[in-house]
């Protein structure tokens, strides 16, 4: 051990300076509606339009809760059993689904930033999940097994002890960790944890229902992945985040 790395351990407790940035998937990096309504399409079912399906959200992660359905996909859900839709959600994932725009040039430029730890925490649905999502993120250039950590997590599971997990095993300040979520459950596992919350109301939960019923500030979510991708450059302090700064500092002047 260096020098630098005692004195850096002994004064932080911590034996690295290494930052942790936690992705989720179905809503936040991959457009998860679009995908959904394809699957849904396929059994001859209209799901509706986005501001209608953010308020249904547990018809894309679950693919339960009829109560919240409308009458006519109630019924053909009785006819088409949720094995077969899932089958064709995992086929478009596979085939046709695709990330946000900007997320695969963020995400290729934190797999190649040494001193930032990044990976995926999910409770995607698809059958065998890593297979899924290494094919879809094989598509947008993507080499899934580069990332640090890939971590698939039953519905039934809150996401805070994998958060915690997975900075412990890494070692690092909870000052200099943060996750990407869409949804408030998200927002509270990462304050339960002392890590900072990226939040987007582009998934599943939109702008309205995370500041209102959920109280989650306004100043920590981002409409669109464009601005997500803006904050998170911008917080790690890397290559676009630093010129983005340095143009906004020149304007202010």
């Amino acid at each position: 051990m260096s020098n630098s790395e005692y004195m850096n351990e002994y004064i932080s407790g911590y034996k690295t300076n290494k930052r942790l940035l936690i992705l989720d998937a179905d809503g936040t990096t991959i457009d998860a509606f679009a995908a959904i309504r394809q699957a849904f399409a396929r059994h001859g079912l209209d799901i509706g339009d986005e501001t209608s399906f953010q308020k249904r959200r547990h018809l894309l992660k679950y693919l339960g809760g009829l109560k919240e359905f409308p009458s006519i996909i109630k019924k053909n859900l009785r006819k088409n059993s949720r094995a077969k839709l899932v089958d064709s959600l995992t086929e478009v994932y596979r085939e046709e689904a695709r990330l946000y725009a900007g997320i695969p040039e963020l995400v290729r430029e934190l797999i190649a930033t040494p001193d930032v730890m990044v990976g995926m925490v999910t409770r995607n649905i698809t059958n065998e999940p890593l297979v899924t999502l290494r094919q879809l993120f094989a598509r947008h250039d993507i080499d899934i097994d580069a990332l640090d950590f890939f971590v698939h997590i039953p519905l039934s599971e809150k996401k805070t002890s994998h958060f915690r997990a997975i900075r412990e095993q890494f070692d690092i300040n909870p000052a200099r960790a943060y996750i990407c979520g869409d949804e408030h459950k998200d927002f509270r596992a990462a304050i339960g944890t002392g890590m900072h919350p990226f939040m987007v109301s582009y998934g599943f939960e939109d702008h309205d229902r995370l500041t209102t019923k959920f109280d989650i500030p306004n100043e920590v979510i981002s409409r669109t992945s464009g601005e997500l991708c803006r904050r998170v450059r911008h917080a790690l302090d890397l290559g676009s985040g630093r010129e983005a700064g340095a143009e906004g500092a020149t304007q202010n002047a």
